[in-house]
């Protein structure tokens, strides 16, 4: 059968797929400038990969790259061509020159954004064979859609260029030769999969199509390019002021920007000084640590400052079709990143997080699972630890003494009324996924009402506090078993949960229903006490639990031998047994099903709780160093079983996950600062102070309708915990000496305090409740039992 070629000329046809929405994901370098630019880009392949511009969160391009060609059939696409090289000019200074090398090419890719304009620049240089010459393929994604309104190729005035346009925002793509001319040749605008540069490429060798104009769409553009040129893309309101940047930028030239760019980063650099004490680190692991810093100041936006986006990638991006990615706002990531930027004394950048905070917190208290950068929503899930990270920073501000008059009192008031109302138990874990009772969750609110109570007054300080050390007191009763056949088979006598099903509350121990496993195709349902996670180390780092308690060393054990696989790059954790957010065994990409990866983050985390344990956290610098990509950035996960060459995994090196992954770097530079300091940078201050490691010993239990105690231990007293002012109606032992006991007013909460000390085991508490608001009765009783203990 014939095959049909389109004319050279014209209007391309239209697509009869569409390709992958978004890039790679595994990065060589990530970088902005820090002048009146708005531009944000990744290189991933050897190429640019996604630009956003004018914030964070709006990709306007998926990739950039190239191909050298002759006109003898002869074509190479340089993402293709392996063994790239990468020259930065020093750890954390985005600007990057790339070496391309091939038997009949060498190509020099030289890659930095403009500091004063809306312009990306790429220096390049083709040796070698004569005949050969470079032309580039580009993939706009205006406004994040891969459907276009439209692309052309144009002169504007006078000179050639490529461009594109979609609702508020114009793309333009210019060219100069050596000698600063205009240095375009063939031009061609076309519809990816049908008519783009890469098909006509496929189809004849060779570059044949001039198409001057698409049809809205998924399109691309294409030019051919002198031997020797600087290429810009400029980004604007219109394609007519993307031009006119795009040429400015030329004028001025790429050198100019390349010594701006670099003098500007130095010059940021230098205001940060690594602690003496940290001069005996590796090479490798110093660099990561410049480099960390660098990543976390490239990851902030500028119409909206203090918001920082998870990460400038999209996991698995090639099979993607997500708009978000992690070029987003989760609150756990940025009060994360924002513990990093304190601890290296960067506290403009750590308040203006906190006030983009309070202007994004929910009129009842909380914060969106994740958000657009203007505070639109994304997904809609409910976690209470994000609810409780931002109170841990207004804290960590005032204890530094840096709060700068930021009013704290209503946000903090606000998200403890949130926490008292909602906890213990969480919509879903930091990992997005289940409901229950985690203990990483846990630790995080408790530390949140004791931080938070502190900046409050009287009865709200008490309520706080009384709750905290509830919380902190029943931890294991909620989340601590033993004997289960998972301990036998670890040799361990019990370990925290993952997390405990929220019913337990209803009950007075952790249960044992099943929780259903999260992007895990075959068995999602296991048991929840055959449930481990790495979350309870938190209890230590935040001082809650001592890493000598028994209970801790058994559990550490347990995720060592279960969780722990050790890779030619160290040891790495993965987040919990049935994990399914990973590479499929194949190493095929995730697809809302998978295996779970080792996470460097995880390595950091229990680095920190080994430097509590009283041993060296240097093997897990060490560790999260050695697991950097080749431009080293940090990946969220890394492959942790046999390699597979032909998908580019190996053991303890990047998967395709996100990478750099903000989160990882942040955590990476409060481990080498704890090394340095002896202990969590991070770790609040009042929680360590009232705990100091120790489970706290109680006078009280709480009843709440959402947590209804079926028994009482002898001699405690009964707190009533409610949300509205009631009268509670009581009697003992089958509605004897019957009473009434009004709840008080504690800010946060509504209290009545029962005297049930004097109780003896084998007694009965029944009550009802009264709503003077309302003036009804809730219309059922309840009935205690005093019982000996409810030890764990």
């Amino acid at each position: 059968m014939e095959k049909h070629i389109p004319q050279p000329s014209g209007k391309a046809p239209a697509p009869r797929w569409r390709s992958p929405a978004w890039a790679s994901a595994r990065k060589d370098m990530v970088g902005t400038a820090l002048g009146a630019s708005r531009l944000w880009f990744s290189v991933a392949q050897g190429i640019v990969s996604e630009v956003y511009y004018p914030r964070l969160d709006i990709p306007q391009l998926k990739d950039l790259g190239f191909i050298v060609a002759d006109d003898q059939g002869f074509w190479q696409e340089l993402r293709r061509l392996p063994g790239y090289t990468l020259e930065f000019v020093a750890p954390g200074i985005p600007a990057l020159t790339i070496r391309h090398q091939h038997p009949r090419f060498s190509l020099r890719l030289g890659i930095c954004p403009d500091p004063q304009r809306d312009v990306l620049l790429l220096d390049i240089e083709l040796d070698g064979d004569a005949a050969l010459r470079p032309y580039l393929l580009a993939a706009p994604r205006l406004g994040g859609d891969a459907h276009v309104n439209c692309a052309w190729t144009d002169s504007w005035e006078g000179r050639p260029l490529l461009w594109a346009e979609q609702g508020p925002f114009g793309l333009a793509l210019m060219c100069a030769d050596a000698d600063g001319l205009p240095g375009f040749g063939m031009r061609s605008v076309g519809c990816v999969g049908e008519s783009d540069l890469w098909q006509d490429f496929d189809r004849h060798q060779r570059m044949t199509w001039e198409f001057t104009k698409t049809d809205p769409g998924e399109v691309a553009l294409a030019g051919e390019l002198p031997r020797r040129c600087t290429l810009a893309l400029g980004l604007g309101s219109s394609k007519e002021a993307a031009a006119t940047l795009a040429w400015s930028a030329l004028m001025q030239g790429f050198e100019s920007a390349w010594q701006g760019q670099c003098e500007d980063w130095a010059g940021w650099q230098k205001n940060w000084q690594q602690p003496p004490a940290l001069a005996a680190l590796p090479d490798a692991a110093r660099q990561l640590l410049q480099r960390s810093a660098s990543v976390l100041k490239v990851h902030q936006d500028r119409t909206y400052p203090g918001a920082v986006v998870a990460s400038l990638s999209v996991p698995w991006g090639e099979s993607s079709s997500s708009q978000g990615g992690y070029h987003l706002v989760w609150s756990r990531d940025l009060v994360e990143t924002a513990g990093a930027l304190l601890a290296m004394d960067k506290l403009d950048d750590t308040r203006a997080i906190l006030c983009y905070l309070i202007a994004t917190q929910q009129a009842d208290g909380h914060w969106l699972q994740n958000q657009w950068l203007g505070g639109k929503p994304f997904w809609q899930g409910i976690q209470l630890d994000e609810t409780a990270f931002p109170v841990l920073l207004a804290a960590a501000l005032h204890a530094r003494g840096a709060l700068a008059q930021i009013p704290v009192h209503d946000t903090v008031r606000r998200a403890l009324n949130f926490i008292v109302r909602q906890g213990p138990a969480t919509g879903q874990d930091r990992w997005e996924e289940d409901a229950g009772i985690n203990p990483f969750t846990l630790a995080v609110a408790i530390a949140a009402l004791v931080e938070g109570g502190a900046l409050l007054e009287g009865r709200e300080r008490d309520c706080a506090l009384m709750l905290a050390d509830y919380w902190n007191a029943r931890l294991e009763d909620w989340t601590w078993v033993e004997h289960t056949e998972l301990a036998r088979s670890l040799e361990v006598p019990g370990y925290y949960l993952r997390s405990a099903p929220t019913d337990a509350l209803c009950h007075d121990g952790a249960r044992h229903e099943h929780l259903l496993i999260k992007n895990r195709a075959i068995d999602p349902d296991l048991p929840a006490d055959e449930q481990l996670a790495t979350d309870f180390l938190q209890l230590v780092r935040y001082g809650l639990r001592d890493a000598r308690d028994p209970r801790i060393v058994a559990s550490v054990t347990a995720i060592d031998k279960l969780l722990k696989t050790d890779t030619p790059n160290g040891p790495v954790w993965h987040r919990y047994n049935g994990d399914g957010y990973g590479e499929h065994a194949d190493g095929s990409a995730f697809d809302g099903s998978g295996h779970g990866r080792g996470w460097p983050l995880l390595t950091g985390e229990r680095g920190h709780y080994a430097l509590l344990a009283g041993e060296d956290a240097l093997p897990y610098i060490e560790a999260m160093a050695a697991m950097t990509g080749s431009g080293g950035l940090l990946p969220e996960q890394v492959w942790d079983t046999d390699p597979i060459p032909a998908r580019g995994l190996y053991p303890g090196q990047p998967s395709g996950s996100a990478m750099p992954l903000v989160w990882a770097h942040a955590e990476y530079i409060k481990l080498c600062l704890s090394h340095a300091q002896g202990y969590p940078v991070d770790r609040p201050v009042q929680t360590w102070l009232r705990y100091r490691g120790q489970r706290p010993h109680i006078p009280y239990y709480l009843w709440r309708l959402k947590q209804r105690l079926r028994n009482l231990p002898a001699g405690k007293e009964l707190r009533l915990l409610l949300h509205a002012p009631a009268r509670v109606h009581w009697g003992r032992n089958g509605w004897q000496e019957i009473a009434d006991v009004d709840t008080q007013d504690w800010g946060l909460a509504h209290i009545a305090v029962l005297p049930t000390m004097l109780l003896n085991p084998g007694d009965t508490l029944e009550f009802t409740l009264y709503w003077p608001d309302s003036g009804q009765w809730q219309g059922e009783d309840f009935q205690i039992r005093i019982v000996l203990n409810m030890a764990v």
